[in-house]
């Protein structure tokens, strides 16, 4: 039986940690985000499909590229995080499920001449671990700011040209600068965004 983890770990993961606009200069280590994804690989996905795949920008020389497409609220954002995240997915997943799903080999043919299928799929499943992928950085110690303001066709182009990766969303990464941050927004009561049926 799964154990609560109680109120700090509650506190650290949902009800005080922001999204960051403002960071710190202070260093991610590559350890750091090893052990990041270490967790984040756990997460389940259907059919443990696992399409999601993560490009850490740190060089200048990326960042640069990065920074060409995104908008400009997002430009300083960019520009300073210690890392941003490029989470995407990639949309051939299904060629990995021999090794991701060994109980049934042929599970790639589900999507390989379904790509309405395979795209849902790859999606769904890349954001539901771009949400592991958060709360994992925030277990850790780090503080996330996902974007989505960028233009994703220049995103492929620069950084997946020639492969079937394609970009979900970003996320700024790093030790948050509480001096940048705004007021808190208010958040939907449980009767206005859940029903009991």
């Amino acid at each position: 039986m799964t154990e609560p983890l109680g109120s700090r770990a509650a506190r650290q993961l949902f009800t005080h940690a922001r999204s960051q606009n403002a960071w710190l200069d202070r260093p991610v280590p590559d350890a750091l985000l090893r052990r990041l994804y270490e967790f984040v690989k756990w997460g389940p996905t259907s059919m443990n499909c696992s399409p999601m795949r993560v490009t850490f920008v740190r060089s200048m020389d990326a960042r640069t590229r990065l920074i060409s497409a995104v908008s400009p609220g997002n430009v300083e954002k960019v520009r300073a995080a210690p890392i941003v995240a490029i989470v995407a997915h990639d949309t051939a997943f299904y060629e990995w499920l021999p090794k991701l799903f060994p109980h049934r080999p042929n599970a790639g043919d589900l999507f390989r001449d379904r790509p309405a299928l395979a795209a849902e799929t790859c999606l769904r499943n890349s954001s539901l671990q771009g949400g592991y992928f958060i709360l994992a950085a925030r277990m850790l110690g780090l503080d996330c700011g996902p974007l989505s303001g960028f233009d994703a066709g220049l995103v492929d182009s620069l950084f997946f040209d020639g492969t079937t990766v394609r970009v979900n969303f970003l996320c700024c990464l790093g030790y948050g600068d509480r001096a940048g941050l705004f007021p808190r927004s208010p958040r939907l009561e449980f009767d206005e965004a859940c029903r009991l049926i």
